[in-house]
């Protein structure tokens, strides 16, 4: 299920517990010295400040609360390149080259406001009952219909990928008008095969399910071979049909659903902007009760995604591919001279509802659109479906994660956790959903107040105090323990070394929780690693001996592996080859041949907000 897109995942999700959002202590620093946080304010904004952090878009209190549900925050572009003279519209402009600090000047202010728990109580719900993804990104820095194109087939058609250019040339705006802008540039329609056109061809069972409302949203609509195939065909009877969202829910209850759901929205519902996030999460939970009370539950998983960020700022540079890597950069349009990254762009919310899921995780793989491909695909091997798309670029392959770490397939829980009951969508007359009609008539103009000249760090950062147990390859981006049984990896501040201590309940101890930096792009998962505590007030990084050293240059190089389902993660020094464990009694640290399966848990405190390092 993916919606139309409304949302980064700082915005939805930055201060929730135990995720990278505003504790994120591997925040980027601009070369201005800032970290990200501090975006740039010039004068057209504001004589007030300089900067512009972070800030809550209800904190003024009053109607805003429904206000804000039918605002725009920013522009999420129409296409990567305007001109030659913007060089890149929205969201490319506000990444600035890699600095990341124009979000107010180049999108809007409004851009980097976000919700707390209060004002989304159902995402939150949703996301914590079962497993949240906060490194989940979108395939491209750009709009609906490239994402969405990426989401049911693998690309966009960069050049050097597995398509030919005159398959729809580079889709990186929403044009669909017959045609192309400009040669082989955003043309209409596409060409290139679909994976469900691969689940076709293996006997796998599959339907989209929309409804005559979609938004335009279903992708298979973009593809030629679907809008040429006869109209009793099964491209067209399973990928274009309007079926309606009842008969999906229908199918749920009776356990007759295919074995692959594709579900378009309807545009009121979309959470777009304006349109409201509280809409939006009626949807989901309508739709993740369908598949909760499904007797086919327990052999079912929902993956609930967003296409694009809607315009919402997000503080995470995107990982992309090198300069020139095929299918993944292409020549400016506009300036020949330069060229320009596809993506994968800024990161969006993402969660999956299975018994597999089932506990209130956080998965931190890199990902994007291309991993729910490559996790259909991983699932059908294991049934003896031969079902791999030729469409997806071998960087993606190798970058991206399948998702499959995410599960925990040994211990399925079919409990269910307390869900929140959202206030349905208003209804007009003739039972239509209103969307932002209702909300607009009542507010002119939904924007908060820019709260410019009255940050602080400290009240401008808001994180929540808790955990969540980590699943996936490591990445940075947070306060880590590392556990096995009733012993946690700690600093002994006397004697200035790791060494084993007592894990708590709350999993909060100073001394027990630790900062990984990677020393080595994804999906290497090699760390230096950094105690969170300080020895006389100086940061100190773990060495080679297992001692504290305060630089960074004397710091061991240690990879740290995911042994899935929920086996834990092994600790290996990488200059001598020794895995870390904890003795029998839980007593002592050891390095050697034998290595402990550590839990490791993402941890954060109201006292986080803003930590950097």
């Amino acid at each position: 299920m993916s919606f139309k897109g409304a949302a980064t995942a700082i915005s939805y999700y930055g201060s929730m517990a135990g995720v990278r959002g505003f504790a994120d202590p591997n925040a980027h620093v601009s070369q201005n010295g800032k970290q990200v946080w501090f975006q740039l304010v010039d004068s057209t904004l504001s004589n007030d400040t300089n900067a512009l952090l972070p800030f809550y878009i209800n904190a003024a209190g009053g109607n805003l609360t429904e206000a804000t549900q039918c605002m725009v925050a920013g522009s999420n572009g129409e296409t990567i390149i305007v001109t030659s003279v913007a060089r890149f519209t929205a969201n490319h402009n506000a990444l600035a080259q890699g600095d990341n600090n124009m979000w107010a000047i180049k999108n809007t202010p409004f851009s980097w406001s976000h919700f707390l728990r209060q004002d989304i109580p159902t995402h939150f719900a949703l996301a914590e009952g079962w497993t949240v993804a906060d490194m989940y990104a979108q395939s491209v820095v750009a709009s609906t219909i490239p994402n969405r194109a990426f989401w049911i087939s693998g690309s966009v058609n960069v050049p050097g990928g597995p398509q030919q250019l005159d398959q729809g040339g580079v889709t990186i705006d929403n044009n669909e008008t017959p045609g192309c802008e400009a040669p082989n540039l955003d043309c209409f329609p596409l060409e290139w095969k679909t994976v469900p056109e691969f689940l076709e061809e293996a006997g796998v069972t599959w339907q989209v399910y929309q409804d005559q409302d979609n938004f335009g949203d279903n992708p298979l609509a973009w593809f030629e071979q679907f809008q040429n195939a006869p109209a009793n065909s099964s491209l067209a009877q399973k990928g274009l049909a309007f079926l309606g969202l009842q008969a999906f829910y229908d199918a749920a209850a009776s356990g007759t659903l295919p074995q692959v759901s594709y579900i378009v929205g309807p545009m009121e519902l979309s959470e777009h902007p304006p349109w409201s996030p509280s809409d939006g999460a009626w949807l989901q939970q309508q739709v993740v009760n369908a598949v909760i009370n499904s007797p086919k539950y327990s052999s079912t998983v929902l993956m609930v995604s967003f296409d694009e960020t809607g315009g919402w700022g997000d503080h995470v540079i995107p990982i992309t591919a090198p300069e020139n890597t095929p299918g993944e950069w292409m020549t400016n349009p506009f300036n020949t001279s330069e060229t320009v990254f596809a993506g994968p762009g800024f990161r969006l919310p993402f969660y999956v509802v299975s018994p597999w899921t089932r506990g209130g995780h956080v998965f931190t793989a890199h990902s994007d659109h291309s991993s729910q491909i490559m996790f259909l695909e991983t699932w059908l091997a294991s049934k003896g479906k031969n079902v791999v798309t030729d469409q997806l670029n071998s960087w993606r392959r190798e970058h991206m994660s399948n998702l499959v770490q995410m599960f925990d397939f040994e211990h399925p829980d079919l409990s269910i956790p307390d869900l929140p009951v959202p206030t349905p969508p208003a209804l007009g007359p003739q039972g239509q959903f209103l969307g932002d009609a209702e909300c607009q008539s009542k507010f002119s103009n939904p924007q908060p107040p820019v709260p410019f000249g009255q940050q602080t760090r400290e009240n401008s950062l808001n994180i929540e105090t808790g955990f969540k147990t980590v699943r996936g390859a490591l990445t940075e981006g947070r306060f880590l323990v590392f556990e096995s049984g009733n012993s946690a990896l700690t600093l002994d501040t006397k004697n200035e070394e790791l060494t084993v201590g007592a894990a708590v309940p709350t999993h909060d101890t100073p001394l027990n929780r630790f900062v990984l930096h990677a020393t080595a792009n994804p999906p290497a998962t090699t760390f230096n690693i950094q105690f969170f505590e300080t020895i006389d007030g100086k940061t100190n990084f773990i060495n080679s001996k297992f001692k504290a050293t305060t630089s960074i240059q004397d710091a061991a190089v240690f990879n740290i592996t995911d042994l899935g389902n929920s086996k834990g993660y092994t600790i290996q020094e990488v200059s001598g080859g020794g895995f870390v464990s904890i003795s029998g009694n839980g007593k002592s640290l050891s390095v050697g041949k034998e290595a402990t399966a550590f839990t490791v848990i993402s941890v954060t405190k109201s006292s986080d907000s803003g930590q950097g390092f």
